[in-house]
């Protein structure tokens, strides 16, 4: 799999990688049970992923556990980003007296004694900012040895740019998809600064990976989208694929285009089963038309921009 540096942080991922919010979390997620999620993982990894990204409130920490029982005896082979904010009991403190105990907590999951990466988890604006005092316990912890790099992770290019005039983030991880655009320019200057970029929702929940349309329905938190979301959405996939060269599946083009992207880093796709996987690491195998990727931006400026599509 090809690699990129991760910005300045000395750190380099191959850039599809593994979101692993759906690890163990059968629940909320209808994600995949102990022992597929073992085989996901231990696939990844044979298929050149590097990049592992969880949090505490992923599985009500189950995502860290399996991750950590996967990756135990391999931590030198791979990159670990986690989160902080968002608790593994269902509750949400982003106080700087918290983010110790948090990433102690998700070291002890993980069954490691560093992180590479460490987020803010989608905190409230004015965490946004780097006066807060949150940053310094960061630096602090990056001094100690417990975190190598941090940062933020968003989904707002207005978010973005505050969070690169203000802070010393290493790393964002940002939304990004065909069908959510806004943050390019951030992610452009990111990358032309030294931040290294990592696109979560890659697949946009799902429309991207090919696996619904216009007569889907959904039950659990994808019952957040209205009949109306549902058609839109549904609408935007078919002018997606008629942009596509032939034979190109949907999945694979999508992460593709993320990846085209000037100072992308990597994507981080969520895989149900190791067939789902094998279908995203195959998108590190190429790259799109140009006028493909011109094509896409036109889709994305002709039918979204203005008008974001519901998350």
């Amino acid at each position: 799999m090809e690699t990129r540096a991760l910005g300045a942080t000395g750190i380099e991922v191959g850039v599809v990688g593994l979101g692993a919010w759906q690890l163990g979390n059968t629940t909320m997620w209808d994600g995949p049970d102990e022992t597929e999620s073992l085989r996901i993982v231990d696939e990844a990894i044979e298929l050149g992923c590097t990049l592992f990204d969880t949090a505490p409130g992923y599985g009500e920490g189950r995502s860290e556990e399996l991750l950590g029982r996967a990756l135990r005896d391999r931590r030198d082979r791979v990159v670990i980003c986690s989160k902080f904010g968002h608790t593994a009991d269902g509750r949400s403190d982003f106080g700087p007296d918290a983010i110790e105990p948090s990433v102690r907590e998700s070291l002890r999951r993980l069954q490691t004694d560093y992180l590479d990466i460490l987020l803010l988890h989608s905190p409230p604006d004015e965490l946004m900012d780097g006066g807060a005092p949150q940053y310094a316990e960061l630096e602090r912890l990056r001094s100690l040895g417990m975190i190598r790099a941090y940062g933020v992770s968003l989904d707002w290019d207005r978010a973005l740019q505050r969070v690169l005039d203000t802070t010393r983030s290493g790393v964002v991880e940002v939304l990004f998809n065909a069908f959510h655009q806004d943050p390019a320019p951030g992610v452009a200057r990111a990358g032309s600064e030294g931040v290294g970029v990592i696109a979560k929702v890659p697949l946009d929940s799902g429309w991207l990976a090919g696996r619904y349309g216009r007569g889907s329905t959904f039950s659990g938190v994808r019952s957040r989208w209205t009949v109306a979301d549902i058609a839109r959405r549904a609408d935007l996939v078919e002018r997606f694929e008629q942009v596509l060269p032939p034979g190109l599946g949907v999945a694979q083009a999508a992460l593709r285009y993320v990846l085209a992207q000037d100072g992308m880093t990597a994507v981080i796709p969520g895989a149900r089963s190791v067939e789902q996987l094998r279908t995203n690491v195959a998108a590190a195998g190429g790259t799109l038309p140009a006028e493909t990727v011109a094509a896409i931006r036109r889709l994305w400026e002709e039918h979204v921009e203005g008008t974001p599509v519901a998350w």
